[in-house]
């Protein structure tokens, strides 16, 4: 057998800074080969085709990227993937349960907490954790909890205004 790879001077070995990585994402688990340095976003986008989570800035500073791992918020622009091994990741496309979109999602439209519709996933995300965590108690606090996701469109009262009901609303738990 002819190894063309060899003669043709290719190394086809994992890469010094590759290895195993297995992902549990929105309740299924994949094992995928990535190099140490790639970023969790990319990991999702690029390589299990979860795109709903957006690459703005890639720099940490606008929460397009947001993602829950073990049910808090992080930046997954500035997560690698191998950080989050062992670790249950949910992204925009868990969110929603058996019986339709999450009462944040639900609110969002309601309150049309989008206009471009860009950074939505990433607020939806920061929504949910942030109630989780016990600080949407005013539109303030939100405001002050939320800071970290930006929106060029400038939704930002119909954003809080959606986040205030849907932390109102009562009647579930907005815990994933």
């Amino acid at each position: 057998m002819r190894d063309v790879a060899s003669e043709q001077g290719i190394d086809d070995r994992p890469a010094v800074n590759e290895r195993v990585v297995t992902l549990d994402v929105n309740g299924r688990s994949y094992t995928l080969r990535l190099d140490t340095r790639i970023t969790l976003l990319d990991a999702l986008r690029d390589r299990l085709g979860m795109v709903g989570t957006k690459k703005g800035c890639d720099q940490g500073a606008c929460g397009a990227c947001t993602v829950h791992l073990d049910g808090r918020r992080v930046l997954s622009c500035l997560t690698l993937a191998a950080q989050a091994e062992g670790r249950e990741i949910t992204t925009i496309e868990g969110l929603a349960g058996t019986d339709g979109p999450h009462p944040v999602q639900r609110a969002f439209i309601e309150h049309d907490g989008f206009q471009c519709g860009f950074c939505t996933p990433g607020q939806i995300m920061s929504a949910v954790a942030l109630m989780s965590e016990g600080r949407a108690g005013s539109d303030d606090e939100i405001r002050e909890f939320m800071s970290g996701n930006v929106c060029r469109c400038g939704a930002y009262p119909n954003i809080v205004a959606a986040i205030r009901e849907a932390a109102s609303g009562g009647g579930y738990d907005a815990h994933l």
